[in-house]
């Protein structure tokens, strides 16, 4: 016949068994362990770091140019009224002069759309990448 600890027989009548379950005490007291090891050397320890130090870049604002459509069709750069074939040859010379240069076409409210995308046209035929419009 078999005896186990807690069996009635060995003990005296009906008294209940006190003794403390540890095992889930040793469980919080592992989990509590390994945190407290993976957050001590980060806590105590610093990295020695040189990082570099940023020095103020230069402002550099490309140059503009503004092209404006006008009502009867022609075109206006920067306050020079031009004709459609004066107008590539402007472009050209800007766009040579300055590759970075960014171009905003306008229109006026009555002209022709056909004589904005010529001048769309136009600037992207003269190599100028950078276009604005209002």
């Amino acid at each position: 016949m078999a005896v186990t600890a807690y069996s009635p027989a060995g003990r005296f009548g009906n008294d209940t068994v006190a003794e403390i379950n540890v095992t889930p005490l040793v469980d919080v007291m592992l989990v509590l362990l390994i945190i407290f090891m993976v957050t001590a050397p980060a806590v105590t320890g610093q990295l020695k770091l040189s990082l570099p130090v940023p020095t103020p870049a230069p402002e550099w604002t490309p140059p503009k140019a503004e092209l404006n459509v006008q009502q009867d069709g022609s075109f206006v750069l920067d306050g020079r009224a031009l004709t459609r074939t004066q107008l590539s040859t402007a472009l050209t010379a800007l766009a040579a002069e300055n590759p970075e240069t960014v171009l905003t076409v306008d229109a006026n409210a009555d002209a022709d759309y056909q004589a904005f995308a010529q001048a769309l046209a136009a600037a992207d035929e003269a190599g100028i990448r950078n276009l604005s419009t209002k």
